[in-house]
């Protein structure tokens, strides 16, 4: 079904797959008749390509990318524009799109969400911008029908921003990646690797988008064969698949942990385009005669079968078959993850949830930028016509992506199929997929074609004792469960027919209510703040050294940004620096905020020129203990704050409020064996936060210890490979050494950090 080179790989004329090795240039002469070195043949693939269009270092092993567009939502337009507004922003110098998609339902904290969505609109008339009013389109499906073109970089502060399908490389950063794009600077990475992805067959009846997104993310993600790399599609399956198939699988992408994805486009994508009325913005993409990738995945879509991601995690897969066929087996094994992925914090098993052999489930959701397509809910409703969901427990919602999709479902009939089930059909919004819209009872189990089913994204609260929890499955296969009044039920097994539907958009949706200024700023506009808008509190420059408090222990796999800063209800405070961060690791170490708040009054002392000891009782003893050895270290030129370890801290979203909450709590760093993902790396440097790494297996200290980095200043000036820390022992009147690393950083980041956050780096006095 798929398989993994163990090396890199060269494909010829887009067909042949040759590994690296000693055999490819004979391999070469014989298919093309001239041999093409691994250099060359490197910039032969459409991500290089368009990576080199648009790096303005003049070097492709260091690149410095100017993106053509940006895009952004309403739970992160707010903190990216008032940080860039800090900074002295007067205009968007490219097109800026704000959508309102997440707290579009204005039903948590009075009057904040909507104040939010007029802050948006207000500052797109001010500098320039487009404005998306709620429930018109998710952010994603906006970009795809309004935004996207061939050839050109798209930059969106949500991790879904993948758009690759139609030949546009995107990626998902932390607002201050795109706070540094409205300030004209560039978005500065090293050149990534590129992995191909070989599609060959076509997709069996009842198999989506979803299906071969999880059979792919199960395949790669636990080896990391494509983190922070550049997933590449091609080869003959690809024309199989029609562009909204395309486009469910390319969205879930970001559960890889890849950086980015490109496809090879064909007559289908430009269809796509015409259809859209944006003809001029399709480019035909293809890899060169001899590519290579650094390595290949190969995928048999024929093979591909309907797939369920069990909780917590969009790769703990399966096929449905497996799951239904060795129930018990997979049950218990998710209930052994449960008790890491939950702490041991409430019960939970999901025996309860099968009945007479069979697994059953309470709920099931098509929704958002993954499961709210087209095609995806008219293959629901070919599958749920003539049934109905019943009158007991089980529920079904769907989500058209658009405004323009709904039309089209109501013009097609398919919205009254879907309806007639006692099904329910609702506006575009992306509550469901971030723990913020039809969530579950206590206890229940939903099915959901969205993009993730960590803890807590369904809104389960573990202090308050409220447990649920998600699969991830393919639209189709959860109408064939929803016709089946919830148990669980391939769509493979139905034996009716899924039609094509043909698409019609309706651009007048868009004109009649999205704001566009067409790039014309109004420096006269004035912003509209609503009370809950807040600046940035002030931060300061890295000090000369460091004292640091472990102030939370994780030992977690993968510690996700969900449980860095909760999502759902949370993401109403948003606006509101010191309000969200009440709410750090809230779900995970309820500890953490009062300890962090702890140590960081021995900072603001210091910053107001307050001896620390006066208002701590540990600064005196600790630094007794340090000053034994580092005579001239005082609270002078001494920082004090907080610091996490986590094993692997970061995965899933890209939203900048898991750094940012730490930073404005006194956070100075994270100390971690790796890190998920490049995107939260980059967020914890650009809150001016030091991204330490330590070996695993070598943990020289405990939660609630203190730590001592002499010259961290001058280490993060000089460029130190090694950073030495001491474990401050008051109790054993001691200093213990250890390392600890701060990985590869550019000079524009250590400036970044040396100032106390980007905020400082850039800002206008």
């Amino acid at each position: 079904m798929i398989r993994l080179s163990e090396g890199g790989a060269y494909l010829l004329n887009g067909t042949t797959i040759v590994p690296d090795g000693a055999e490819a240039a004979a391999q070469m002469q014989s298919s093309i008749g001239r041999e093409v070195s691994k250099a060359d043949a490197a910039q032969n693939t459409m991500a290089y390509r368009i990576l080199k269009e648009h790096n303005t270092s003049g070097n492709m092993e260091k690149l410095k990318i100017k993106f053509d567009k940006l895009t952004s939502h309403d739970i992160t337009f707010v903190g990216i524009i008032q940080t860039a507004r800090a900074s002295g922003l007067q205009k968007f110098p490219i097109p800026y799109v704000l959508t309102n998609c997440h707290n579009s339902l204005c039903a948590v904290g009075g009057t904040i969400n909507e104040d939010d969505h007029m802050f948006g609109l207000s500052c797109a008339k001010k500098y320039g911008g487009v404005y998306v009013p709620p429930h018109q389109a998710v952010i994603h499906q906006f970009a795809r029908e309004m935004l996207a073109g061939g050839g050109r970089m798209i930059l969106g502060s949500d991790s879904h921003t993948r758009y690759g399908a139609l030949g546009t490389m995107a990626m998902g950063e932390g607002g201050p990646e795109l706070v540094k794009q409205l300030l004209s600077q560039t978005y500065d990475i090293n050149m990534p690797g590129v992995v191909g992805v070989y599609l060959t067959g076509a997709p069996i009846k009842g198999v989506g988008p979803q299906d071969v997104a999880l059979a792919i993310i199960g395949a790669v993600f636990a080896n990391g064969y494509v983190k922070n790399k550049v997933m590449e599609f091609v080869g003959p399956g690809v024309a199989s698949l029609s562009a909204d198939f395309r486009i469910g699988v390319d969205v879930m992408t970001t559960e890889t942990t890849c950086l980015s994805s490109i496809w090879q486009t064909d007559d289908q994508i430009r269809e796509f385009y015409e259809i859209h009325g944006r003809v001029e913005d399709y480019k035909e993409l293809k890899p060169g005669d001899v590519a290579y990738y650094d390595g290949m995945i190969t995928v048999d879509l024929s093979e591909i079968r309907p797939m369920i991601a069990m909780p917590f995690h969009p790769s703990n897969t399966y096929t449905i078959d497996e799951l239904n066929e060795n129930l018990t087996d997979i049950l218990h094994d998710v209930e052994e993850r449960a008790k890491v992925s939950l702490d041991g914090a409430v019960p939970y098993s999901l025996q309860d949830k099968v009945v007479n052999g069979r697994l059953t489930v309470d709920q099931g959701i098509i929704a958002g930028c993954a499961g709210g397509g087209f095609e995806n809910i008219c293959a629901a409703a070919d599958i749920l016509k003539g049934s109905c969901i019943g009158s007991d427990g089980f529920t079904l919602s769907v989500y058209p992506a658009s405004m323009p999709i709904y039309m089209e479902l109501i013009r097609n009939g398919c919205a009254a199929e879907i309806l007639e089930t006692g099904a329910v059909l609702k506006t575009a919004f992306c509550g469901p997929c971030f723990g913020a819209g039809d969530t579950p009872a206590n206890n229940a189990f939903s099915i959901r074609h969205s993009t993730r089913n960590f803890p807590n994204r369904e809104g389960s609260k573990l202090q308050n004792g409220q447990i649920s929890s998600v699969a991830l499955m393919d639209a189709r296969s959860i109408a064939a469960t929803a016709a089946n009044k919830g148990v669980l039920t391939s769509a493979a097994d139905f034996d009716g027919e899924i039609g094509r539907y043909r698409y019609h958009f309706d651009a007048n949706i868009y004109k009649n209510r999205v704001f566009d200024s067409h790039g014309v700023a109004d420096p006269d506009a004035e912003i509209q703040f609503g009370p809950n808008i807040k600046d940035w509190p002030a931060m300061g420059e890295l000090p000369e050294n460091l004292v640091l408090r472990v102030v939370s222990e994780i030992h977690d796999p993968v510690t996700t940004t969900d449980e860095l800063i909760p999502s759902g209800e949370t993401s109403s405070y948003r606006s509101n620096p010191l309000g969200l961060a009440e709410f750090t690791l809230s779900r995970k170490d309820p500890e953490y905020v009062a300890r962090a708040k702890d140590i960081q009054r021995a900072e603001k002392a210091r910053m107001e020129g307050v001896h620390p000891c006066q208002v701590h009782d540990d600064v005196k003893p600790v630094m007794s203990v340090v000053k034994k050895t580092f005579a001239d270290v005082s609270h002078v030129n001494t920082g004090f704050g907080s610091t996490i370890f986590a094993v692997k801290p970061g995965d899933g979203s890209a939203r900048e409020q898991a750094a940012s909450c730490q930073k404005v709590l006194g956070g100075w760093a994270n100390i971690a064996n790796e890190y998920a993902t490049k995107r939260y790396r980059s967020n914890l440097i650009n809150w001016g936060m030091l991204p330490f790494l330590i070996k695993e297996g070598e943990l020289p200290f405990h939660n609630l210890d203190y730590l001592f980095l002499p010259g961290i200043r001058k280490a993060v000036q000089d460029k130190a490979d090694v950073i030495k820390a001491y474990r401050v022992s008051v109790e054993e009147d001691k200093l213990t050494e250890f390392e600890l690393r701060l990985g590869e950083l550019t000079d524009e980041e250590r400036q970044i950090i040396l100032k106390g956050c980007l905020i400082n780096y850039n800002r206008v006095n």
